[in-house]
């Protein structure tokens, strides 16, 4: 069952802008160590907290996690000793949306474990405090950002999604500076086009830097009010946020790999289980290659005789 603790340190994690899953048994059957209600959070390293079942289902629930993690979805996995179909780690059931894991080191049991990503909201940190700006913090929180005023002392943090600077003449150049520096993949001048054009000529910054201020900020939709026009500029930075490639596993030029995106898996050699190629996962070297293990009972066979296993 979730425990406060567990409840406090997903808590935690979300104040921080930490991504995480959260895994709940939602199906078990005997003899499986663990019970429907059971949860745990799984970190962007891996690092499980809490109880969904001993060291082999975890190992599973580790690699499907970051999967999940990577792709921003949810999903169902049933994890049992019987293998199903040609590529069992892979394969779907009979339920949409439903992954069946052959899991070989499991007592006998079979659990089922939904996994639900939980990603930080994209952050908008917007400058000033004019209209302008607080139409833009009013009308990025109604379309799910994170917004926060801009601290000029405050080093922007790494996963700004867009940064606006509307202080009308106030500290522009430095802010504009700082954002590009960070790498924010959109910034935002709020400014007619020629004074636009003169602080963007005032930057100290090299030329293809300068090419990616947005001023005037907005797309041209005839914004009148401070409410239309951060109407036209929330509006654009939605219309220039890379996304993934749906079905290619590919991204647009530019976007930031997601959270535990790109993270290497290698094959059990004892049971022959998919796992994460990085710790908490076990390992042990052998022949000057490092073998990864859903558990400790998997390490402790191969390490007991490695050239039983150790063929490529």
């Amino acid at each position: 069952m979730t425990g406060p603790d567990l409840l406090g340190r997903a808590a935690a994690l979300d104040a921080g802008r930490v991504p995480y899953v959260w895994a709940t048994v939602v199906h078990a059957e005997a003899p499986a160590s663990t019970r429907a209600g059971d949860t745990a959070l799984v970190r962007p390293d891996g690092t499980i907290e809490g109880f969904v079942g001993g060291s082999c289902a975890e190992a599973t629930v580790r690699q499907q996690s970051l999967e999940a993690l990577a792709g921003g979805t949810p999903k169902l996995v049933r994890i049992s000793p019987e293998a199903t179909g040609a590529d069992p780690a892979s394969a779907t059931g009979d339920r949409p949306g439903l992954v069946r894991v052959a899991n070989p080191c499991l007592s006998g049991g079979t659990i089922e474990v939904f996994l639900e990503p939980r990603l930080p909201a994209p952050l908008l940190v917007v400058h000033g405090t004019a209209p302008i700006a607080q139409a833009l913090r009013a009308g990025g929180a109604a379309l799910g950002f994170a917004t926060r005023g801009g601290d000029q002392e405050a080093p922007l943090t790494p996963d700004a999604a867009a940064v606006v600077v509307a202080t009308h003449g106030r500290g522009e150049e430095a802010l504009l500076a700082g954002a590009l520096g960070a790498g924010v993949p959109y910034v935002g001048l709020v400014a007619s086009r020629r004074r636009g054009a003169a602080v963007l000529a005032g930057l100290d910054v090299e030329e293809t830097a300068r090419d990616r201020v947005h001023t005037p900020a907005g797309l041209a939709i005839g914004a009148a009010t401070p409410e239309e026009v951060a109407l036209s500029i929330l509006a654009e930075i939605v219309a220039s946020r890379p996304r993934p490639r749906r079905g290619t596993g590919e991204h647009d030029e530019g976007m930031a790999p997601g959270p535990g995106e790109g993270t290497a898996t290698a094959v059990d050699p004892v049971c022959g289980m998919t796992v994460v190629a990085a710790p908490p996962s076990p390992w042990a070297d052998h022949d000057g290659a490092r073998r990864w293990f859903c558990g400790p009972g998997c390490r402790q066979a191969f390490v007991h005789d490695p050239t039983v296993y150790a063929a490529p």
